[in-house]
């Protein structure tokens, strides 16, 4: 049986679970509310404060969509409890991000800035300190929804490896590579 998707989900307190007949699962909790549509096959039911996960057989399809669906509600438990951040950097001379509300402007070298627009459920906040690199705080309770974002906004300018300017996660490393090397 799957590691993952035998662990049951220990529900906070403040969280409400309610799975409908449809296999709809909503997540309800003190930062908001989150709604899965759960496969038809896998099921889904409260026992004793967890909720437990379970697959009809042992077929391959059953086995991978177990662990996921395990996963995602759990990630939706944390997200409406917790939620997610990610921060990344802007590394480079002249890089830099602000935000007005939901609109991100990023100054990336380039000839003109780019202006991205925001989906209402994640909160942006830039910071610009001098002598330090620009950073981009995303916050949600939907983890997916930050991962996809983040991923959007450093595909603008991915860190080169050569001198690793771009945009970064905070924390990341990077594969640096040398330059040319000087003739004898």
């Amino acid at each position: 049986m799957s590691r993952i998707g035998k662990a049951p989900i220990a529900i906070p307190s403040g969280v409400t679970i309610t799975v409908s007949d449809k296999n709809l699962v909503t997540v309800k909790g003190p930062k908001g509310e989150l709604t899965q549509q759960v496969d038809s096959d896998i099921i889904v039911k409260q026992e004793d404060g967890n909720l437990v996960i379970s697959r009809p057989t042992e077929q391959k399809r059953h086995k991978a969509l177990h662990g996921l669906y395990r996963a995602l509600i759990n990630n939706m438990v944390v997200g409406v409890t917790e939620g997610y951040k990610t921060t990344q950097e802007l590394v480079g001379v002249g890089y830099r991000a602000s935000n007005t509300g939901n609109v991100l402007e990023l100054t990336l070298g380039f000839s003109h800035p780019i202006v991205f627009v925001l989906p209402k459920e994640i909160k942006v906040t830039t910071t610009a300190e001098k002598g330090k690199n620009s950073t981009i705080t995303l916050e949600s309770i939907d983890k997916q929804l930050v991962g996809q974002i983040a991923s959007k906004i450093r595909s603008f300018r991915k860190p080169e490896p050569y001198k690793g300017k771009g945009i970064k996660f905070a924390g990341e490393v990077l594969r640096r590579k040398a330059g040319k090397s000087a003739k004898k």
